[in-house]
């Protein structure tokens, strides 16, 4: 069988109901390396919130993180990394603008940078629960340019915020909103997503887009489907996404789905 690259989100897909990857998940995943294929972490997440996952993958592939700003290889230098940002006056812009655009808890990050206005308690590890007086968003600490920008809103605003920041800002950022109860947006540069972080991957690796194996569940997921040789949507993913998708996994994620795919479709058992 050719190379593949294997490309992994994380939450709804290789994580289980309980954020957990699950023996069985990283015993198909460590066979599809030693097979010679090449799996990534393509994630929405942070790195500070997906190293973990990574490191008990034992991987040493590339990871793409904030949906595709940041690929880098991590607990290394590596000259081909990169860190795709917007303009920092943006945060400041928000940050001053927050309680007429309904905006709870600001929080703009980097590879090497988290800084949040407030802490908050609503969604684990995504936004703190205490701040340092160093990690607090302001014109003192955010000194670079971040590579993504999330916000918890008001729920009854959410549409008005996301219409008024695509009119102030929609020439140099993405609005996303996230899946799931919480009112969640996320910020990143204009025309940033999955897909280029996986087009880096391929181009790095000289593997053909047909060789590309994608796996997502959600919203975020939409362009890396799309753009994959083939693209595989779990049973628990949503339906608009699974429209896209040249496959769909039997199982979900809380029953091994990525897995019990990944292990017929490269006949690894």
């Amino acid at each position: 069988m050719e190379q593949k690259l294997i490309a992994i989100d994380l939450d709804g897909t290789t994580l289980n109901e309980n954020s957990q990857i699950t023996p069985k998940t990283k015993e198909v995943l460590t066979k599809a390396t030693a097979a010679g294929h090449i799996v990534s972490i393509v994630t929405g997440r942070p790195n500070r919130i997906s190293e973990n996952y990574y490191d008990f993958l034992g991987l040493k592939s590339p990871m793409i993180n904030f949906n595709g700003a940041v690929g880098h290889i991590p607990h290394q230098t590596w000259d081909k990394e990169y860190a795709l940002t917007f303009n920092r006056d943006i945060a400041f812009e928000i940050l001053a603008a927050k309680e007429q655009l309904g905006i709870k808890v600001v929080a703009a990050e980097g590879k090497n940078m988290a800084l949040a206005d407030v802490p908050n308690t609503v969604i684990d590890d995504f936004f703190p629960v205490t701040l340092k007086a160093n990690e607090v968003l302001n014109r003192i600490n955010l000194q670079e340019n971040p590579s993504a920008m999330t916000m918890l809103v008001d729920k009854l605003q959410l549409l008005k915020t996301v219409s008024a920041l695509e009119e102030n800002f929609g020439d140099k950022i993405n609005v996303g909103v996230w899946g799931g109860p919480n009112p969640i947006l996320e910020l990143l540069p204009k025309g940033v997503d999955k897909a280029h972080g996986v087009k880096f991957l391929a181009d790095t690796f000289k593997i053909d887009r047909k060789n590309i194996l994608a796996f997502g569940d959600e919203h975020n997921d939409a362009e890396m489907i799309d753009y994959a040789g083939w693209g595989v949507v779990m049973q628990n993913g949503t339906e608009q996404l699974k429209a896209l998708a040249n496959d769909i996994t039997p199982l979900t994620n809380k029953e091994d789905g990525l897995a019990h795919y990944l292990e017929e479709y490269l006949k690894l058992a």
